[in-house]
Parts: C-alpha cells; sequence; structure tokens
C-alpha cells in the first residue's frame, strides 16, 4: 500500500509536466512576440525620425539659403505643405508638355533640368542637397513647360504645392518674403548665367562652376557639365587638362 502511493504521487507528478511544459512555451512565445513588437515598432519610429530629420534639415537647408532669418514657427508651416517622394537614378520626375504645379526642395541626390535644341540636349539648370528646382514660366504662367527635369542619382525631394504656397505667403508675411527671395534668386541666376556665355571665355566658365558648385563638377556627367557650359565634351576635356 505504501508503494502504490509514492507510485500515485510520482504519476500525480509526472501527469503535472505537461501542463508545466506547455505554459512554459505560451510564456516564451508571447516573450518572442513582445521583443518583436518592440523591435519592429523601434524601427518603425526610427524610419519616421529619419524622415522628419531630413524633411527639417532640407526645409532648414533651402530657408537658409534664401531668407535665413525666418523663425522656426514660419519654417514649420512649410513643412506642414510638403510632400515627399523618393526617386532612383535616371527618372524623369517632370517631363516635356506637363504642367509645374510645385516648386521641388532636394533633399538627397541631384536633379538635372534640359531641353532640346535641334536634336540635342542642353542643360539648363543643376540642383543638388538643399536647392530649389522650378519651371519658372509653366509654374507661374501655368502653362506646359519645355524643360525636362531627370535624376542623376537616387534622390528624395519634397513638393511644395504652388498654391499652397501662396496661400503661407498671404498669411505669413514671413514666408512671403521667403517666396520673393526665391524668385529675386532666380531671376539673378539667370542674368549671371547670360552674363558668363557672352563675356567668359571657356575656361573661366569653368573655373565660376568650380569656385560656386563644386558638388557639380564632383557628380555631375561630364557630358552635362559640358552642355551648361556650352561647350563640347572635348573642350571641357581641354580646359580641365590645362590646354585652354
Amino acid at each position: 500500500e505504501g508503494m502504490g502511493k509514492n507510485h500515485a504521487s510520482q504519476y500525480a507528478n509526472f501527469g503535472s509536466l505537461p501542463s508545466l511544459f506547455w505554459r512554459q512555451r505560451y510564456i516564451f512565445f508571447e516573450s518572442t512576440r513582445f521583443i518583436s513588437t518592440v523591435f519592429s515598432t523601434f524601427a518603425h519610429n526610427k524610419t519616421i525620425n529619419d524622415m522628419d530629420t531630413l524633411l527639417r534639415e532640407t526645409v532648414n537647408a533651402v530657408v537658409n539659403s534664401r531668407f535665413p532669418e525666418m523663425s522656426i514657427e514660419g519654417r514649420r508651416q512649410i513643412e506642414s505643405i510638403l510632400i515627399r517622394e523618393e526617386f532612383p537614378k535616371g527618372v524623369i520626375a517632370l517631363n516635356e508638355g506637363e504642367v509645374a504645379h510645385e516648386l521641388v526642395f532636394v533633399g538627397k541626390g541631384m536633379l538635372r533640368q534640359y531641353y532640346y535644341k535641334n536634336g540635342k540636349d542642353v542643360t539648363e539648370h543643376f540642383s543638388y542637397e538643399g536647392c530649389i528646382v522650378m519651371c519658372i514660366e509653366s509654374l507661374l504662367k501655368q502653362v506646359p513647360t519645355r524643360l525636362i527635369i531627370e535624376t542623376l542619382e537616387p534622390a528624395i525631394i519634397y513638393l511644395c504645392p504652388y498654391d499652397k504656397m501662396l496661400q503661407l505667403a498671404k498669411q505669413n508675411w514671413e514666408i512671403n518674403m521667403f517666396y520673393r527671395k526665391i524668385l529675386e534668386y532666380s531671376l539673378i541666376v539667370s542674368q549671371t548665367k547670360a552674363d558668363s556665355w557672352r563675356f567668359e571665355s571657356a575656361r573661366e566658365r569653368y573655373n565660376l562652376l568650380l569656385e560656386t558648385h563644386p558638388e557639380i563638377i564632383k557628380r555631375a556627367p561630364l557630358a552635362d557639365i559640358a552642355s551648361y557650359l556650352l561647350m563640347t565634351p572635348e573642350t571641357l576635356s581641354r580646359v580641365r587638362s590645362g590646354v585652354l
């Protein structure tokens, strides 16, 4: 009888093992799921924070290049209307014949504006981090553009809807001034470029670009740089080698 009781006790203990085993497995899986959720949430939040950081850095760079006195509040208002888009290299972001509805703030990458003349593409402008891209005639008059915008590198850009920018400009004098400075800068750049074509030699044009925008020299294809400077690739090669 004593041995019977011991056997019963042992069987009772063994009988509880499966229940304990499954309870431990449940706790393990729940813990694993919790840890996985925490890491997923962390990764998601990190992505959002990275996106927010780039947005803020881009707005600050763009604003500082035109109207650095703008307050934090004004900068946040601009951030609130921007639309983030990402493009791989070699993509047409705006094509000839389309109407421009946004200014473009470049967050990452390099873009090129160009047009076709006599069957050849002519580079009008390069833009990279902190720059503003716009087809000004199409944007202001809301007519089809002759310009094409393409990505020379994988790019992250922020679209600034023109109508929303005008609304903010009516409400906030700082944003109004910022918009005015954008237009003034565009006019100055156009005049400077025209004067460079008229009065400067090939070497002087190259040296000016090297001095003012070394990133273009480092990152843009030589054929596009030559086109921008209104010279052949062969002439650009001679300029770079010091022959001209």
